[in-house]
Protein backbone atom coordinates (compact mmCIF):
# COMPACT_ATOMS: atom_id res chain seq x y z
CA UNK A 1 0.00 0.00 0.00
CA UNK A 2 1.33 3.47 -0.92
CA UNK A 3 1.06 5.97 1.93
CA UNK A 4 -0.04 9.60 1.41
CA UNK A 5 3.47 11.02 1.75
CA UNK A 6 4.83 8.68 -0.91
CA UNK A 7 1.91 9.46 -3.22
CA UNK A 8 2.42 13.21 -2.84
CA UNK A 9 6.16 12.88 -3.47
CA UNK A 10 5.56 10.87 -6.63
CA UNK A 11 3.31 13.64 -7.99
CA UNK A 12 5.96 16.33 -7.57
CA UNK A 13 7.06 17.22 -11.13
CA UNK A 14 10.79 16.76 -10.69
CA UNK A 15 12.91 16.57 -13.83
CA UNK A 16 16.45 15.17 -13.71
CA UNK A 17 19.12 17.51 -15.08
CA UNK A 18 21.74 14.74 -15.01
CA UNK A 19 21.10 11.24 -16.40
CA UNK A 20 23.74 9.66 -14.14
CA UNK A 21 25.76 8.40 -17.10
CA UNK A 22 26.72 11.25 -19.46
CA UNK A 23 27.06 15.03 -19.58
CA UNK A 24 24.20 15.28 -22.08
CA UNK A 25 22.39 18.60 -21.61
CA UNK A 26 25.51 20.32 -20.26
CA UNK A 27 28.48 22.18 -21.77
CA UNK A 28 31.55 23.88 -20.32
CA UNK A 29 32.27 27.61 -20.13
CA UNK A 30 35.14 29.62 -18.68
CA UNK A 31 38.18 27.69 -17.55
CA UNK A 32 39.58 24.26 -18.37
CA UNK A 33 38.89 22.26 -15.20
CA UNK A 34 38.04 18.63 -15.94
CA UNK A 35 34.45 17.34 -15.71
CA UNK A 36 33.79 13.60 -15.91
CA UNK A 37 31.10 11.12 -14.87
CA UNK A 38 31.96 8.51 -12.26
CA UNK A 39 29.67 6.11 -10.41
CA UNK A 40 26.51 8.08 -11.17
CA UNK A 41 27.97 11.46 -10.27
CA UNK A 42 29.58 14.45 -12.00
CA UNK A 43 33.18 14.94 -10.88
CA UNK A 44 34.93 18.30 -11.27
CA UNK A 45 38.72 18.36 -10.91
CA UNK A 46 40.93 21.40 -10.48
CA UNK A 47 43.76 22.27 -12.86
CA UNK A 48 46.45 24.94 -12.66
CA UNK A 49 46.70 28.07 -14.79
CA UNK A 50 43.04 28.45 -15.69
CA UNK A 51 40.13 30.65 -14.65
CA UNK A 52 36.95 29.57 -12.89
CA UNK A 53 35.25 26.75 -14.81
CA UNK A 54 31.52 26.22 -15.20
CA UNK A 55 29.66 23.12 -16.33
CA UNK A 56 26.56 24.80 -17.70
CA UNK A 57 23.06 23.62 -18.59
CA UNK A 58 22.17 23.93 -22.26
CA UNK A 59 18.82 25.40 -21.21
CA UNK A 60 18.08 28.62 -19.36
CA UNK A 61 15.71 28.73 -16.41
CA UNK A 62 13.63 31.50 -14.84
CA UNK A 63 11.46 30.34 -11.93
CA UNK A 64 12.46 26.94 -10.54
CA UNK A 65 13.21 24.78 -7.52
CA UNK A 66 16.55 22.97 -7.70
CA UNK A 67 17.82 20.20 -5.44
CA UNK A 68 21.15 18.40 -5.59
CA UNK A 69 23.75 16.62 -3.48
CA UNK A 70 27.46 17.41 -3.47
CA UNK A 71 30.69 16.53 -1.71
CA UNK A 72 33.65 18.89 -1.71
CA UNK A 73 37.27 18.69 -0.62
CA UNK A 74 37.77 20.89 2.50
CA UNK A 75 40.49 22.88 0.71
CA UNK A 76 38.16 24.01 -2.10
CA UNK A 77 35.73 26.81 -2.73
CA UNK A 78 32.89 26.29 -5.18
CA UNK A 79 29.30 27.18 -5.92
CA UNK A 80 26.12 26.56 -7.88
CA UNK A 81 25.44 29.28 -10.46
CA UNK A 82 21.77 30.08 -11.07
CA UNK A 83 20.14 32.60 -13.43
CA UNK A 84 23.60 33.15 -14.86
CA UNK A 85 24.60 34.30 -18.33
CA UNK A 86 27.50 34.71 -20.73
CA UNK A 87 27.43 37.47 -23.33
CA UNK A 88 30.22 38.43 -25.76
CA UNK A 89 29.82 42.11 -24.82
CA UNK A 90 30.16 41.48 -21.06
CA UNK A 91 33.75 40.89 -19.96
CA UNK A 92 34.48 38.85 -23.10
CA UNK A 93 31.81 36.27 -22.34
CA UNK A 94 32.61 35.78 -18.67
CA UNK A 95 29.97 33.82 -16.75
CA UNK A 96 28.16 36.14 -14.34
CA UNK A 97 25.13 35.94 -12.09
CA UNK A 98 23.89 34.53 -8.81
CA UNK A 99 26.01 31.87 -7.12
CA UNK A 100 24.89 29.76 -4.17
CA UNK A 101 28.14 29.44 -2.28
CA UNK A 102 29.88 26.17 -1.36
CA UNK A 103 32.32 27.17 1.37
CA UNK A 104 34.01 24.48 3.49
CA UNK A 105 36.38 27.07 5.05
CA UNK A 106 36.15 28.32 8.65
CA UNK A 107 34.08 31.26 7.34
CA UNK A 108 31.26 28.75 6.72
CA UNK A 109 29.14 30.71 4.24
CA UNK A 110 27.79 27.65 2.41
CA UNK A 111 24.30 28.55 1.20
CA UNK A 112 25.14 32.24 1.00
CA UNK A 113 24.54 34.11 -2.27
CA UNK A 114 27.34 35.77 -4.25
CA UNK A 115 26.95 37.73 -7.49
CA UNK A 116 29.72 36.24 -9.64
CA UNK A 117 31.67 38.73 -11.79
CA UNK A 118 29.24 41.51 -10.95
CA UNK A 119 28.26 42.88 -7.52
CA UNK A 120 29.92 40.49 -5.08
CA UNK A 121 28.28 39.31 -1.86
CA UNK A 122 24.52 39.72 -1.55
CA UNK A 123 23.69 37.38 1.35
CA UNK A 124 26.13 35.99 3.92
CA UNK A 125 25.66 33.70 6.91
CA UNK A 126 27.31 35.59 9.76
CA UNK A 127 23.92 36.04 11.45
CA UNK A 128 22.74 32.50 10.75
CA UNK A 129 24.84 30.13 12.89
CA UNK A 130 22.37 27.27 12.42
CA UNK A 131 23.01 27.28 8.67
CA UNK A 132 26.75 27.63 9.20
CA UNK A 133 26.72 24.48 11.34
CA UNK A 134 24.53 22.58 8.88
CA UNK A 135 27.30 22.03 6.33
CA UNK A 136 29.12 18.67 6.76
CA UNK A 137 32.83 18.34 6.03
CA UNK A 138 34.04 15.37 3.96
CA UNK A 139 30.46 14.16 3.50
CA UNK A 140 27.54 14.53 1.15
CA UNK A 141 25.54 17.74 1.55
CA UNK A 142 22.09 18.53 0.18
CA UNK A 143 21.06 21.92 -1.26
CA UNK A 144 17.59 23.18 -2.02
CA UNK A 145 17.42 26.39 -4.05
CA UNK A 146 14.19 28.21 -4.88
CA UNK A 147 14.20 31.05 -7.42
CA UNK A 148 10.70 32.44 -7.83
CA UNK A 149 10.14 35.96 -9.15
CA UNK A 150 12.54 38.32 -7.38
CA UNK A 151 13.08 35.93 -4.45
CA UNK A 152 15.87 33.39 -3.99
CA UNK A 153 15.87 31.05 -0.98
CA UNK A 154 18.41 28.40 -0.05
CA UNK A 155 18.59 25.48 2.38
CA UNK A 156 21.68 23.50 3.48
CA UNK A 157 20.82 19.97 4.58
CA UNK A 158 17.28 21.13 5.33
CA UNK A 159 18.34 24.18 7.33
CA UNK A 160 17.23 27.60 5.93
CA UNK A 161 20.34 29.54 4.84
CA UNK A 162 19.63 32.59 2.64
CA UNK A 163 16.56 34.62 1.71
CA UNK A 164 17.32 37.22 -0.95
CA UNK A 165 14.99 39.66 -2.71
CA UNK A 166 16.74 40.98 -5.81
CA UNK A 167 15.51 41.57 -9.36
CA UNK A 168 18.78 42.01 -11.24
CA UNK A 169 18.37 38.91 -13.40
CA UNK A 170 15.20 36.94 -14.11
CA UNK A 171 16.53 34.05 -16.18
CA UNK A 172 19.75 32.23 -17.03
CA UNK A 173 21.51 28.90 -16.98
CA UNK A 174 22.59 26.72 -14.05
CA UNK A 175 26.30 25.92 -13.60
CA UNK A 176 28.47 23.67 -11.46
CA UNK A 177 31.60 25.63 -10.62
CA UNK A 178 35.17 24.42 -10.22
CA UNK A 179 37.11 27.34 -8.78
CA UNK A 180 40.52 28.35 -10.08
CA UNK A 181 43.46 27.37 -7.88
CA UNK A 182 46.81 28.88 -7.01
CA UNK A 183 50.13 27.22 -7.82
CA UNK A 184 50.57 26.02 -4.22
CA UNK A 185 47.19 24.24 -4.30
CA UNK A 186 47.00 20.63 -5.43
CA UNK A 187 45.69 20.01 -8.94
CA UNK A 188 43.14 17.22 -9.28
CA UNK A 189 41.23 18.18 -6.15
CA UNK A 190 37.60 17.18 -6.61
CA UNK A 191 34.07 18.34 -6.08
CA UNK A 192 31.31 15.83 -6.84
CA UNK A 193 27.62 16.38 -7.62
CA UNK A 194 24.72 13.94 -7.96
CA UNK A 195 20.91 13.70 -7.80
CA UNK A 196 20.49 17.00 -9.69
CA UNK A 197 16.79 17.65 -10.26
CA UNK A 198 14.55 20.64 -10.97
CA UNK A 199 10.91 21.74 -10.86
CA UNK A 200 9.81 24.29 -13.44
CA UNK A 201 6.04 23.63 -13.60
CA UNK A 202 3.67 25.32 -11.15
CA UNK A 203 6.71 26.21 -9.06
CA UNK A 204 4.92 28.33 -6.43
CA UNK A 205 2.81 25.29 -5.41
CA UNK A 206 5.92 23.48 -4.22
CA UNK A 207 7.69 26.41 -2.56
CA UNK A 208 8.61 26.14 1.10
CA UNK A 209 8.53 28.77 3.82
CA UNK A 210 11.77 29.95 5.37
CA UNK A 211 12.56 31.34 8.79
CA UNK A 212 15.39 33.52 7.48
CA UNK A 213 14.77 37.27 7.44
CA UNK A 214 14.96 38.51 3.84
CA UNK A 215 17.79 40.65 2.50
CA UNK A 216 16.26 43.14 0.07
CA UNK A 217 18.76 44.86 -2.24
CA UNK A 218 16.29 47.36 -3.73
CA UNK A 219 17.50 50.87 -2.91
CA UNK A 220 20.00 49.38 -0.48
CA UNK A 221 23.77 49.08 -0.53
CA UNK A 222 25.09 45.59 -1.11
CA UNK A 223 27.65 44.18 1.32
CA UNK A 224 30.57 45.02 -0.95
CA UNK A 225 29.21 48.47 -1.84
CA UNK A 226 28.99 49.43 1.82
CA UNK A 227 32.51 48.11 2.41
CA UNK A 228 33.89 50.10 -0.53
CA UNK A 229 32.47 53.50 0.39
CA UNK A 230 29.32 53.68 -1.72
CA UNK A 231 26.40 55.80 -0.48
CA UNK A 232 22.70 55.75 -1.27
CA UNK A 233 21.88 58.88 -3.22
CA UNK A 234 18.15 58.17 -2.93
CA UNK A 235 16.63 56.25 0.00
CA UNK A 236 13.79 54.72 -2.01
CA UNK A 237 11.07 56.30 0.12
CA UNK A 238 11.43 60.06 0.57
CA UNK A 239 12.71 63.18 -1.20
CA UNK A 240 15.55 63.58 1.29
CA UNK A 241 18.76 64.80 -0.38
CA UNK A 242 17.00 66.16 -3.46
CA UNK A 243 15.35 69.43 -4.53
CA UNK A 244 14.01 70.99 -7.68
CA UNK A 245 16.83 72.34 -9.85
CA UNK A 246 15.16 75.76 -9.80
CA UNK A 247 13.48 75.37 -6.41
CA UNK A 248 14.49 75.36 -2.77
CA UNK A 249 12.39 72.23 -2.14
CA UNK A 250 11.34 69.10 -4.00
CA UNK A 251 8.75 69.73 -6.75
CA UNK A 252 5.16 69.44 -5.59
CA UNK A 253 4.07 67.89 -8.88
CA UNK A 254 5.55 66.04 -11.83
CA UNK A 255 7.41 63.35 -9.81
CA UNK A 256 6.10 60.24 -8.05
CA UNK A 257 7.58 57.88 -5.45
CA UNK A 258 5.87 54.48 -5.38
CA UNK A 259 7.03 50.98 -4.38
CA UNK A 260 10.67 52.02 -4.25
CA UNK A 261 10.62 53.64 -7.70
CA UNK A 262 11.15 57.34 -8.44
CA UNK A 263 9.37 58.40 -11.63
CA UNK A 264 9.20 61.60 -13.59
CA UNK A 265 5.66 61.77 -14.99
CA UNK A 266 4.59 62.37 -18.55
CA UNK A 267 3.59 65.89 -19.50
CA UNK A 268 3.66 65.66 -23.27
CA UNK A 269 7.41 65.68 -23.90
CA UNK A 270 8.14 69.28 -22.92
CA UNK A 271 11.53 69.87 -21.26
CA UNK A 272 11.36 70.77 -17.54
CA UNK A 273 7.77 71.90 -17.99
CA UNK A 274 5.97 69.98 -15.22
CA UNK A 275 7.84 69.25 -11.99
CA UNK A 276 11.14 70.20 -13.55
CA UNK A 277 14.55 68.61 -13.07
CA UNK A 278 15.66 67.46 -9.62
CA UNK A 279 19.19 67.76 -8.25
CA UNK A 280 21.13 66.53 -5.25
CA UNK A 281 21.46 68.91 -2.31
CA UNK A 282 25.15 67.98 -2.17
CA UNK A 283 27.81 68.64 -4.78
CA UNK A 284 30.34 66.09 -6.03
CA UNK A 285 33.78 66.26 -7.57
CA UNK A 286 35.37 62.94 -8.56
CA UNK A 287 32.83 60.13 -8.22
CA UNK A 288 31.37 56.84 -9.33
CA UNK A 289 27.60 56.92 -9.95
CA UNK A 290 25.21 54.03 -10.57
CA UNK A 291 21.54 54.47 -11.50
CA UNK A 292 18.94 51.95 -12.66
CA UNK A 293 16.52 53.45 -15.19
CA UNK A 294 13.47 52.27 -17.10
CA UNK A 295 12.07 53.88 -20.24
CA UNK A 296 8.56 53.94 -21.64
CA UNK A 297 8.00 53.93 -25.43
CA UNK A 298 9.38 57.10 -26.97
CA UNK A 299 10.79 58.24 -23.64
CA UNK A 300 13.48 60.87 -23.10
CA UNK A 301 15.37 61.85 -19.93
CA UNK A 302 18.95 62.11 -18.72
CA UNK A 303 21.39 61.95 -15.85
CA UNK A 304 23.46 65.11 -15.61
CA UNK A 305 26.63 65.68 -13.61
CA UNK A 306 28.80 68.69 -12.77
CA UNK A 307 25.58 70.70 -12.87
CA UNK A 308 25.51 74.39 -11.92
CA UNK A 309 21.90 75.31 -11.14
CA UNK A 310 22.82 79.00 -11.13
CA UNK A 311 23.16 78.78 -14.91
CA UNK A 312 20.02 78.89 -17.05
CA UNK A 313 17.46 80.29 -14.61
CA UNK A 314 15.02 80.54 -17.52
CA UNK A 315 13.10 77.92 -19.46
CA UNK A 316 14.45 74.46 -20.12
CA UNK A 317 16.78 72.14 -18.26
CA UNK A 318 19.66 72.99 -15.97
CA UNK A 319 23.12 72.92 -17.49
CA UNK A 320 25.60 70.07 -17.05
CA UNK A 321 27.18 67.09 -18.76
CA UNK A 322 24.49 64.56 -19.64
CA UNK A 323 24.31 60.78 -19.81
CA UNK A 324 21.46 60.51 -22.31
CA UNK A 325 18.44 58.31 -21.56
CA UNK A 326 16.35 57.75 -24.70
CA UNK A 327 14.24 55.32 -26.67
CA UNK A 328 16.52 55.32 -29.71
CA UNK A 329 13.98 53.55 -31.90
CA UNK A 330 11.04 55.90 -31.37
CA UNK A 331 12.33 59.28 -30.22
CA UNK A 332 13.42 61.70 -32.97
CA UNK A 333 16.37 62.96 -30.90
CA UNK A 334 18.24 59.76 -31.77
CA UNK A 335 18.75 61.15 -35.28
CA UNK A 336 19.64 64.69 -34.16
CA UNK A 337 22.64 66.34 -32.52
CA UNK A 338 25.62 68.43 -33.54
CA UNK A 339 27.74 65.27 -33.54
CA UNK A 340 26.23 62.24 -35.26
CA UNK A 341 24.52 59.83 -32.88
CA UNK A 342 25.39 61.94 -29.84
CA UNK A 343 21.80 62.03 -28.59
CA UNK A 344 21.31 58.28 -28.44
CA UNK A 345 21.03 56.39 -25.15
CA UNK A 346 24.18 56.37 -22.96
CA UNK A 347 25.84 59.04 -25.14
CA UNK A 348 27.42 62.21 -23.77
CA UNK A 349 24.54 64.34 -24.95
CA UNK A 350 25.28 66.37 -28.10
CA UNK A 351 29.00 65.68 -27.78
CA UNK A 352 30.03 61.99 -28.04
CA UNK A 353 28.10 59.02 -29.41
CA UNK A 354 27.94 55.87 -27.30
CA UNK A 355 29.23 52.65 -28.86
CA UNK A 356 26.64 51.47 -31.39
CA UNK A 357 26.98 47.92 -30.03
CA UNK A 358 25.87 48.98 -26.53
CA UNK A 359 23.80 46.36 -24.63
CA UNK A 360 20.42 48.04 -24.05
CA UNK A 361 17.52 46.09 -22.56
CA UNK A 362 14.07 46.36 -24.17
CA UNK A 363 11.79 49.28 -23.36
CA UNK A 364 9.95 48.55 -20.11
CA UNK A 365 12.91 46.65 -18.60
CA UNK A 366 15.50 48.06 -16.20
CA UNK A 367 18.95 49.17 -17.38
CA UNK A 368 21.94 50.26 -15.31
CA UNK A 369 23.81 53.47 -16.07
CA UNK A 370 27.27 53.86 -14.54
CA UNK A 371 29.44 56.97 -14.73
CA UNK A 372 32.94 57.37 -13.33
CA UNK A 373 34.78 60.68 -13.28
CA UNK A 374 38.30 60.73 -11.87
CA UNK A 375 41.03 63.28 -12.54
CA UNK A 376 38.93 64.59 -15.46
CA UNK A 377 38.83 61.16 -17.11
CA UNK A 378 35.15 60.24 -17.59
CA UNK A 379 33.56 56.98 -18.68
CA UNK A 380 29.93 56.06 -19.48
CA UNK A 381 28.91 52.43 -18.97
CA UNK A 382 25.63 50.69 -19.79
CA UNK A 383 24.67 47.34 -18.25
CA UNK A 384 28.26 46.58 -17.29
CA UNK A 385 29.85 47.59 -20.60
CA UNK A 386 31.92 50.72 -21.25
CA UNK A 387 30.33 52.64 -24.14
CA UNK A 388 32.45 55.83 -24.24
CA UNK A 389 35.25 57.74 -22.50
CA UNK A 390 36.71 61.22 -22.73
CA UNK A 391 39.02 63.70 -21.00
CA UNK A 392 37.21 66.65 -19.49
CA UNK A 393 38.93 70.03 -20.03
CA UNK A 394 41.15 68.63 -22.81
CA UNK A 395 41.59 70.44 -26.15
CA UNK A 396 39.65 67.64 -27.85
CA UNK A 397 36.78 68.01 -25.38
CA UNK A 398 36.70 71.81 -25.77
CA UNK A 399 36.57 71.46 -29.55
CA UNK A 400 33.51 69.20 -29.24
CA UNK A 401 31.82 71.73 -26.97
CA UNK A 402 32.56 74.56 -29.41
CA UNK A 403 30.70 72.57 -32.10
CA UNK A 404 27.68 71.81 -29.91
CA UNK A 405 24.59 73.49 -28.46
CA UNK A 406 26.68 74.16 -25.33
CA UNK A 407 29.07 76.58 -27.07
CA UNK A 408 27.23 79.56 -25.56
CA UNK A 409 27.99 78.45 -21.99
CA UNK A 410 31.54 79.52 -20.93
CA UNK A 411 33.66 76.66 -19.55
CA UNK A 412 30.81 74.20 -20.03
CA UNK A 413 31.27 70.95 -18.09
CA UNK A 414 34.51 72.06 -16.43
CA UNK A 415 33.33 72.59 -12.84
CA UNK A 416 35.45 70.93 -10.17
CA UNK A 417 32.26 69.89 -8.42
CA UNK A 418 28.53 70.16 -9.02
CA UNK A 419 25.13 68.60 -8.48
CA UNK A 420 23.83 65.32 -9.89
CA UNK A 421 20.57 65.82 -11.82
CA UNK A 422 17.70 63.61 -12.96
CA UNK A 423 15.92 65.21 -15.88
CA UNK A 424 12.27 66.01 -16.48
CA UNK A 425 11.86 65.89 -20.25
CA UNK A 426 8.10 65.41 -20.17
CA UNK A 427 8.13 61.61 -20.58
CA UNK A 428 7.48 58.85 -18.05
CA UNK A 429 10.89 57.52 -16.99
CA UNK A 430 11.66 55.67 -13.75
CA UNK A 431 14.71 55.40 -11.51
CA UNK A 432 15.86 53.26 -8.59
CA UNK A 433 19.09 52.09 -6.91
CA UNK A 434 20.64 55.55 -7.19
CA UNK A 435 24.10 55.21 -5.61
CA UNK A 436 27.31 57.21 -5.53
CA UNK A 437 30.88 56.62 -4.37
CA UNK A 438 32.74 59.88 -3.83
CA UNK A 439 36.42 59.58 -4.72
CA UNK A 440 39.05 61.25 -2.54
CA UNK A 441 36.43 62.67 -0.18
CA UNK A 442 35.31 65.29 -2.68
CA UNK A 443 31.72 65.48 -1.44
CA UNK A 444 30.81 68.81 0.12
CA UNK A 445 27.50 70.07 1.41
CA UNK A 446 26.33 73.24 -0.27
Amino acid sequence: MVNCATAQKSKTPWVNLFDGKTLKGWHQKGGEAKYTVREGAIVGSTVHNTSNSFLTTDKKYGDFILELDFKVDPSMNSGIQIRSNSFPHYKDGRVHGYQVEIDPSERAWSGGIYDEARRGWLSILDNNPAAQKAFKQNAWNHYRIEAIGDTIKTWVNGVPASHLIDDKTATGFICLQVHSIKENNKAGTEIIWKNIKIITDNVAKYAQKTTVKPVNTKNQLTIDEAKNGWQLLWDGKTTKGWRGAKLDDFPKKGWKIENGVLSVLSSGGAEANAGGDIVTTNQYGDFELSVDFKLTPGGNSGIKYYVDTNLNKGEGSSIGLEYQILDDALHPDAKLGNHEGSRTVASLYDLIKADANKPINPIGEWNTAYIISKNNHVEHWLNGVKVLEYERKSPEYRKLVSESKYAKWPNFGELDKGEILLQDHGDLVSFKNVKIRPINNTTNAK
